[in-house]
């Protein structure tokens, strides 16, 4: 297949159109919009009708101007949508509602060990396992008239094609609802009922079928446009690297979340106590996996439109003893039972408030790489790849060499790769890797936050 791929990608805080040229990795169109939840009733949910207009207007653009050739989609994890005919049975829930905690003892009950999942047990709806059984209970019409789950990115592509499908990726991204050592659904889904609920497995890098006729009258794509099954954001964003380094490699998906996954880690140093897990790519085998709410920590430390960071603010920062202490998003992340705060209280402002921010999310990622386990080199995606201070300081608290990646298109070129999948490794490694920022004192200031954090 030749020409430019269009990608759905869906994000928790953003939703993004891409038009990517797979042959240079060159983004010929971008278009956004944010993603906010509907505040209900009956929940807070998705905003399916308004996704579904952008994404057939920002299809619509692209084919005006381009010859696209396929189109793929990737959207954030802990997300399904209950089928019903053409439509839904119910609203797609926002992960974040606490709704699932009022049956949170009963799940616990019945939901498998983390020894079978290798999915720890999360809060509100993290665990998609716990969203479908809080459904089930507290909306047993609507649930009753669900024909098919559909994770999320299955379901954009559900919209696209009319053809339903289950996938690895989605349903291994910390569900409770899939068994990596056996490939396939867990015991909760058995336990439940809802095997019946779960189309045919697909993998992620198959072409689920061409678009609907209507969908490719209302954009101008191509009749017969193939549409790929679709992929898990941290995952796709961890696709193209499958084929250029050798294992083991620790790969940093940035952006609400910083997810660190490292191919070719054991799964030994996992903790479920500590939100880390064993995702699955896209071939179907796990990956250690740690991981924490980084953007949205990083906002919530430096404050809006924060002044980029130099290492004489860091050192500014260190000779204080100034210090962010985890977690400002309780309930996530390797300490997510802490309660975050700045110490001494305020703290810097300016420039080092921001280098402030880099410190912690350099020192939290740096306890996803104890759990998941650190590659004999690191890959940055997303936006932490431009903040050259956080680079450098995983560089010099990980003692590897770390790369930016070079693509900006971060998970939408991962989903274009669907339509042609990596082979072996080549051990294929971005131009540039950042030095360690030196820094005196860092190690010190490692080890006494570390402890802090430890509390």
């Amino acid at each position: 297949m030749t020409g430019p791929v269009a990608v759905v990608d869906i994000g928790k805080t953003t939703a993004k159109l891409a038009l990517v040229d797979r042959a240079s990795g060159a983004t010929l169109d971008t278009l956004t919009r944010p993603n906010r939840p509907r505040p209900g009733p009956p929940y807070p949910h998705a905003d399916v009708d308004g996704l579904w207009s952008f994404i057939r207007e920002g299809l619509a653009r692209f084919a005006a101007a381009h010859p696209v050739a396929g189109v793929a989609v990737t959207t954030h994890g802990a997300t399904a949508a209950l089928v019903a005919g053409d439509g839904l049975a119910l609203p797609v829930l926002d992960y974040e509602h606490d709704g699932p905690d009022a049956v949170a003892d009963a799940y616990d009950r019945v939901r498998p060990d983390f020894a079978e999942t290798l999915s720890p047990r999360l809060p509100a709806g993290l665990n998609l396992g716990a969203q479908l059984f809080w459904q089930a209970r507290a909306f047993p019409d609507g649930f009753a008239r669900a024909e098919a789950i559909l994770a999320y990115p299955q379901f954009w592509a559900w919209r696209l094609t009319g053809i339903g499908a289950s996938e690895a990726t989605s349903l291994g991204c910390h569900t409770d609802l899939w068994a990596p050592a056996d490939r396939g659904l867990s015991s909760l889904v058995e336990r439940e009922g809802w095997r019946r609920l779960f189309p045919t497995l697909r993998p992620a890098a198959s072409v689920l079928g061409p678009l609907l006729p209507e969908v490719a009258a209302a954009t101008g794509l191509r009749p017969g446009t193939p549409v790929a099954c679709g992929i898990h954001d941290s995952n796709a964003s961890l696709l193209p690297w499958l084929g250029r380094l050798r294992p083991p490699f620790t790969v940093i998906s940035s952006g609400t979340w910083t997810v660190v996954m490292t191919v070719g880690g054991t799964i030994a140093g996992l903790d479920p106590a500590r939100d880390s897990l064993a995702n699955v790519d896209a071939f179907g085998r796990p990956v250690p996996t740690a991981r924490f709410m980084g953007g949205r920590e990083y906002a919530a430390i430096a404050g809006p439109d924060p002044t980029p960071a130099t290492s004489a603010d860091v050192r500014a920062v260190i000779a204080r003893g100034a210090m962010a202490l985890p977690s400002f998003a309780p309930g996530f992340g390797p300490f997510g039972a802490g309660a975050g705060r700045v110490e001494p209280s305020g703290g810097p402002a300016g420039a080092r408030r921001t280098a402030l921010a880099d410190l912690y999310l350099a020192l939290v990622t740096r306890e996803c790489l104890a759990l998941a386990g650190t590659g004999a080199r690191i890959v940055v995606e997303g936006p932490l790849a431009r903040n050259a201070t956080f680079c450098g300081l995983v560089a010099a608290l990980a003692k590897v060499p770390v790369h930016p990646s070079p693509d900006a298109t971060g998970t939408a070129m991962g989903a274009a790769l669907l339509f042609d999948p990596p082979g072996a490794p080549r051990d294929e490694v971005p131009a540039v890797a950042v030095p360690p920022l030196a820094v005196a004192g860092l190690d010190d200031y490692a080890r006494a936050w570390r402890a802090l954090a430890g509390r």
